[in-house]
């Protein structure tokens, strides 16, 4: 066993001091809490950005060809299987096409349109489109399929 061989008075003092220096606060910033945080929103919206795409149920055709790479979002057009068209999420008729693509291209006529052709759909309707958007002035134009499937 250990016995202290300090004086009464000076046993005191190393307490009191030892109580002031734990009572101070501390300046340290913990970051452990916000990087739990961070991480679980991460996983959040990684598992919710796939679940982001334009609302208008099409069924893609597939093909062989190889993704798109992208670093801006798009417009997108829509041609469903009864022929009805939609610029992004919003249904219009097929002479308002061209003038709606006018107005909310960013980068005028370079901007990049995708077109989602329902399997089903009107071949000459999706030419159609096409042929609209191209002769406006648009050449940045785009085929959305799905990804074959092997086997």
């Amino acid at each position: 066993m250990a016995i202290s061989l300090n004086s009464g008075s000076a046993g005191r003092g190393s307490r009191r001091g030892r109580r002031q220096h734990s009572a101070r606060l501390m300046s340290e910033i913990n970051v452990t809490p916000f990087v739990d945080v961070m991480l679980v929103l991460l996983i959040i919206f990684m598992v919710a950005a796939p679940l982001l795409t334009v609302g208008v149920p099409i069924d893609l055709p597939e093909t062989r060809a190889a993704a798109l790479n992208s670093d801006t979002q798009p417009i997108t057009i829509s041609i469903r299987d009864n022929g009805d068209i939609y610029v992004q999420e919003t249904q219009i008729p097929i002479e308002e096409v061209v003038p709606k693509l006018e107005a909310i291209a960013q980068t005028g006529y370079n901007e990049r349109i995708y077109i989602r052709g329902d399997q089903n759909a009107d071949y000459g309707t999706i030419m159609r489109v096409m042929g609209r958007i191209n002769q406006a002035g648009f050449k940045n134009l785009g085929l959305v399929t799905l990804q074959e499937k092997d086997g």
